[in-house]
């Protein structure tokens, strides 16, 4: 991070948060940010887009090396750096008894 040469492009390795499907994912844009990023490899690894009744799930990405979630609107170029690994899971809000 603040890198001068920082590249257009970083490679980064995605998984799912069972850790069973792990993708290394190349070119990925520096100035796309990571909710772009989510959309665009959530069909890719064959991760659902609704719940079981069909309600949309909202997916975040855990940023392993620091151990924090991202904000979907965080630019890639600023929060990544290459080879990070990011686990996805759905947000799930509990529901009211």
């Amino acid at each position: 991070m603040g890198n001068p040469a920082l590249a257009d492009e970083i490679e980064l390795e995605i998984s799912d948060v069972s850790g069973q499907k792990v993708f290394s994912v190349a070119n990925v844009p520096t100035a796309n940010t990571v909710g772009e990023l989510i959309n665009e490899v959530l069909p890719k690894m064959n991760l659902p887009r609704n719940d079981p009744s069909g309600a949309p799930l909202a997916w975040q990405a855990r940023l392993e090396r620091e151990g924090r979630h991202l904000h979907a609107s965080e630019r890639i170029g600023d929060a990544l750096e290459r080879k990070d690994r990011l686990t996805l899971q759905p947000n799930i809000d509990a529901g009211l008894c």
